[in-house]
Formats: C-alpha cells, structure tokens, sequence
C-alpha cells in the first residue's frame, strides 16, 4: 500500500477470465469505497495499460443492484418473488436439502459448478474441496480452454511458451484467433511498440474487421472454422519456395518429411476455395513469415471454438515450427502459460480426497445433464441439487433451451452465490451474496503472460457479502465435511500454497507484489527440447494422448471438414464474439457497458441483407434446428458474405423473446476431450 495525497493505493491483479490478469493499483476511498483502479506500470506485462471496463470498476463494485443479504425464493421459479434471511437459515436450508437428496440418491445426485468469474485460484477453485470431499459429481471445465489447449499441447507437448512481451522484439506479430482489442488489451500494447520502435507488421487473422483488424497492416478475413486450410497453404509454400528451415525440422521436429509430403496438394488455391481468401493473400502472408524470421505467432482462443478447434490450433502452430521462428527473440509462439506456475493445489482443491471412481459430468453439457440424458448421467442418478459460484449458465451455457428446461424443473434445488441477480440467479431457490475481488484475499496466475500476483482485500465486504472460500467452508461444516482447508483462513492457504509450490510465502509477494515465473529463453523456446518424451514438435500428434475422443482426428496438420457447414437450408455461419464491454456476463450490469453496447444485434453483409430483404435496424428472425430468436440487423461489410457475427454475450432480457445467442449453439463435445464450439454454428435469416 501506498498514499497519495491522502489516498491510500493499493495492489491487486484483475481477476477475470482474460488472459492478460493485469496487475492493478486500487485506489481506496473514504467510507469503505474503491475509486480509480490503474495499471501496474511497473509490471513488465501491463506495463500500465488496462482495459477500460475494469478501469470503472467502482461502478460494479458499488452498484446500487449488488447482492448485499441472502435470498430465499417464495414464489414459482424465475417469479422474481423473494424474502430476506439470514446467513444461518440460508446455509441451513442449503445443508438441509443437499443432505436429504443425498440420502435418497447418494452424493452424486449433488452437482457443484462453477468456472472463472473470478481467476484467483482460492475463490474459483475451493469448491473442489467441498466436491471431493463429499464426493459430489465432478466436473469436466470444457467450456473455454480444452480445444484451444489440447490442439497446443498436440505441437509442443506443454503449456508454455515464448515470453508473450518479446512481441515488442519482434518484426511481424500475428494476432490469429483473438480480438485483442476487446479481450487481451496489453498484446496490442506490446505488438503496437513493436511496430512503433521496429516498424513491426502486425497481421490480424479473424472472419471480420474486429476492432484488432482495424489496427493491422494485414487482415486475413477467414471463414469461419477454416484456419487449418490456411495454415496448411502457408506451410506449402514455406516449402515449396525453400523458406523451410530445414536445419531446425531436422533437429527439433518430428514427422517433418512426411507434413512436406502431405501439404504437396495443400496449395494457396486449394486453401483459397476453403478460406474465402484470395491465393494473393496467401502467398502473400506465407512470404512475410517464410522472410521474417522474428515473426511471434499470438495465438488466441477464438478459432479453437469450432468442432475442428484442436486442429486448427495445432496446424497454425505448426507454421512456426517450420520457418524455425522458434530459435529468435521475438519469435516463435505464444498461447498459454499454465505450466510455468508450478502449483500444488492439494490444500486449495482437496486433491487428498478425491475418488475417481465419481462420476465426470461435462460442464457445456449443462442442458442435457439437466434434461436426464442418459449419455451424460450415466447409470448415475439426476442431478438433483447445485451450488453455482461464479458462472452464469443460463446466459453463458450452449443449448440455451435445454438450459433453461432444466433449471426449471420443480424437482432439481439451486445455490446461487452472486454479486448480482443474474439469469442463473433468478432460478435459484436460495441466493447468498458474494463479493467482488476487491473486498476479499486471492492470489492469481497470468493465462497470457508470466506473473504470479497477490490480491488482497482492499475495501471490508459490503453489506453481508461473502467471499467463495467463507460459503464453501461454513456449508462443509453443516454438510459432516472434514478437511483441514474448511479451516483455515484464505490467506493462511495462500501462504501454504505458495511455499509447497516452491515460491515466496504470502508476505513476500505481499511485499513484492508479483513473482515473475517466466523460465529462461531457451527453454521458453524450446531450444532444450520439447515437452514430448522425445524432445520433438510433433506434426504427427498422437491425439489418444490428449484426449479420449480422438476417432477421425487427422493425422497432420489439415483442414478437418467437420464444422457445422452453411446449406441451402441454413445459408449462413454464425459467430457468437466477444463485445468490448461485457466479459462474458460480466459487466453486462454496469450502465456504462450496457450503454456503450447499446442492444444485441447481428452484423449482416450487405449482400445477404439484400437477399433477405432486410436494412439497417430491421428485426429478422434467426435460427436453426435448436430454436430461433429476434434480432436487430446491422449492416456490416467487414465480413465475408456468409458469415455473421452477434457480438457479447448479452443477458436473455436484452432480447427481444428474452432468450439469448446461445440458443443457437449446440453443446456436443467437440474432439479429442470436450469443448463448446460457440463459434461453430449454421443458421437461417428471414424477415421477422
């Protein structure tokens, strides 16, 4: 802490689902307020740079809608009909019911969820405790990060990368598959540096003219769900012009001769029919990276959200390894740094306790597993009862009609603990108030960069809010839940965390305020080998390794042709992006977001609008075999004709029929270990 001008500052990290967890200064108020929260200008990633929806988070912190007394529903779900308890009687209830289902039909009947509204590791994970302790069915997270991280680990064998601030050293930065703009502001920090210092290209490949798109010197506007083909094309010509680095396929790859073998037919016009690009365009790219050896692939999430997702991650990853990109500072690839940390989670999740034998229930399966589908249930009982923490389902799930089928059912008891009365809130039958990270203990670990960063409470809960760890460990009490991390206080599993996962104990990072945990470059690089057994990138990945659905994968980096595929029937393919100003469901409360979003719409090229018979600010109906909703049009030729993209995850009722975009994405598994493919839909348009 610090004071300014009779300001008290403090440090904190951001704590939501972006991969740049920015280190934050919080300025505290008077009165138990927030005020001003800054970026870490100190910190070698932030560099002082934060998105501008967590620079007003006093807006959402002292929202006059926040939680603040637990909630007990008195009329039919989703009534709105509510009366005020209190914490005792909450939890009771909440005991009470949990124990009677599990004595009817045992404890699996009992399904904890949660995901990532908060990123800190004891908040957002602690309910594993509570789950592996009681044997509650377990959860399988599919709905961000399995596509995206299998099709890496497929190449590279880790979680790990080049050091994502070397995009400031680099002479080409391609931003493939991330609108960074809205969701990772601090990679076009480093990229725009680049190009300022370096005269850096920056190469933005995504299906529209996003945000990021407008910043690039190049735009490779792809169809959706086709970024193996390009990727493919590009290697081809790589080798077909001698720009291979064969010196280092040699040495650091596996399989190379047989993917130079197998791309013979992979040619820019091959790619072209697939991609919508010009082959100009392709030659033109695979020549900047075949020339440019500093080039620093920033690989995002967005175009792993497809059915052929893991695939595509891996065929544009493997673009570095053949012009050997990887042996530069500044280039190479970068797309998560989950293994850097190092974590023993055993205290923070109850890890001692778990029973494998407990059935896994897939998480973007929420709406079957609600309806009683026997592939998801197994020959296990219905899920009778939830405790829900830091996720929204019935905004945020695929198959949003199923979703909302099964939260509707008279038989199946819901725990909400929010901050704020959501759509999953509202079909709860007790709801407790939650904090906001500002007024509780965490520690964070950067997703798209290398700190390890401390967030202490900076302001007292507001009024009878509760942090994640304070509901889960009073519930195991009433619940017979003995571990000793029901015990013990955050801070104190910060503290023993961090020592068993071999860093500074809490003071230290209190005091330091972050760790930096990036490893050396060369093994960054990999240049001491890969994370296979062999020491190899592998172009051949052994798919069964990642996941256990791998029938069919192909066998070299390839466009898979398994996407949901525009027909006469459902002419266009949908893409559900991220706003600038929402973060999923969040902030979608907050005046300032909703005003600056405006209203759900879905940007049309103007070529379909006129084969629809549609102009700016008409409502279509849009739908397929999954449901149809009302939307406003907005007519935008940043896209190919084809694609249309609904930008935001917006609350059901800001839409017209109250149900919101993820009525149109289904929730099967895509391959090889689960994953919602949101961005992987085909859809019909007509006049409303």
């Amino acid at each position: 802490m610090k004071s300014t001008n009779h300001t008290e500052i403090y440090p904190s990290a951001c704590p939501h689902d972006c991969p740049s967890t920015c280190a934050l200064e919080i300025e505290k108020l008077p009165g138990n307020k927030i005020g001003r929260v800054r970026g870490a200008a100190d910190n070698s990633y932030t560099a002082g740079v934060i998105c501008a929806k967590v620079a007003r988070y006093a807006e959402r912190t002292h929202h006059p809608d926040r939680l603040m007394h637990p909630l007990k529903r008195v009329g039919p779900k989703g009534s709105g009909e509510w009366e005020q308890i209190s914490w005792d009687d909450a939890l009771d209830q909440v005991a009470d019911e949990f124990l009677k289902r599990e004595a009817q039909y045992g404890p699996e009947t009992i399904w904890p969820y949660n995901y990532a509204g908060t990123m800190g590791l004891v908040q957002r994970d602690g309910i594993d405790r509570l789950r592996h302790v009681k044997k509650y069915s377990r959860q399988n997270s599919t709905i961000c990060i399995n596509l995206a991280w299998a099709g890496w680990k497929a190449g590279t064998g880790a979680y790990r990368g080049a050091d994502p601030t070397e995009m400031a050293k680099s002479d080409v930065v391609v931003i493939w598959g991330t609108n960074a703009v809205h969701t990772q502001i601090n990679v076009m920090t480093h990229a725009t540096r680049a190009r300022k210092e370096r005269g850096a290209k920056i190469i933005v490949i995504d299906p529209y003219k996003n945000a990021t798109a407008l910043t690039a010197d190049m735009h490779l506007m792809v169809r959706p769900g086709t970024d193996g083909a390009l990727a493919c094309a590009v290697m081809h010509v790589l080798f077909k012009e001698d720009m291979a680095d064969r010196a280092y396929l040699e040495k650091y790859t596996k399989d190379y001769r047989a993917l130079e073998e197998h791309l013979d037919t992979k040619t820019p016009e091959w790619a072209s029919e697939i991609t919508g690009l010009t082959v100009s365009e392709i030659i033109e790219f695979a020549r900047i990276v075949g020339k440019t050896k500093k080039t620093f692939f920033r690989l995002g999430y967005g175009f792993s959200r497809s059915r052929n997702g893991a695939v595509n991650m891996h065929a544009a990853l493997s673009i570095a390894a053949v012009s050997g990109a990887w042996q530069y500072e500044g280039g190479g690839a970068f797309h998560t740094n989950g293994q850097l940390y190092h974590w023993n989670k055993e205290l923070i999740e109850g890890l001692d306790a778990v029973d494998t034998t407990v059935r896994i229930l897939d998480q973007s399966r929420i709406g079957p597993v609600l309806t009683g589908d026997k592939k998801d249930l197994g020959d296990g009982p219905p899920v009778t009862a939830m405790i829900i923490q830091s996720t929204n389902p019935m905004d945020v799930a695929p198959d949003l009609a199923k979703v909302h089928e099964g939260f509707a059912r008279d038989d199946l008891f819901v725990c909400v603990h929010e901050q704020f009365m959501t759509e999953t809130a509202k079909m709860a039958d007790i709801i407790l108030p939650a904090t906001t990270f500002v007024e509780h203990d965490d520690i964070y670990q950067g997703g798209g960069q290398n700190h390890i960063m401390m967030g202490a409470r900076v302001i007292e809960p507001l009024g009878e809010c509760k942090s994640n760890h304070e509901v889960i460990s009073a519930l195991a009490k009433r619940l017979g839940a003995k571990h000793r991390g029901f015990d013990m206080t955050s801070m104190e599993i910060i503290d023993e965390t961090l020592l068993k996962s071999g860093w500074p104990d809490a003071k230290s990072l209190q005091s330091t305020k972050w760790i930096n945990a990036q490893v050396p470059f060369e093994q960054a690089h990999f240049l001491e080998g890969y994370g296979h057994a062999d020491g190899k990138f592998h172009f051949s990945p052994d798919w069964s390794l990642i996941g256990p659905d791998f029938s069919g994968m192909p066998a070299l980096p390839d466009h898979w042709d398994v996407i949901k595929k525009a027909d006469a029937e459902h002419p266009y393919r949908l893409v559900t992006a991220p706003a600038r100003n929402f973060l999923n469901s969040t902030f979608t409360a907050t005046p300032t977001s909703l005003k600056r979003e405006k209203r759900p719409t879905v940007m049309l090229h103007s070529e379909n609008a006129k084969t629809i018979g549609a102009e700016q600010g008409d409502i279509v109906r849009m739908g397929n075999a999954q449901g149809s909703l009302l939307i406003h049009v907005e007519l935008f030729d940043g896209l190919q004709s084809g694609t249309v993209i609904v930008e935001g995850i917006w609350p059901n009722n800001a839409f017209i029929e109250k149900v919101g975009i993820n009525l149109l994405v289904g929730s099967d598994a895509a391959k090889p270990n689960g994953g919602a493919a949101f961005h992987d839909s085909a859809v019909w348009i007509k006049q409303a």
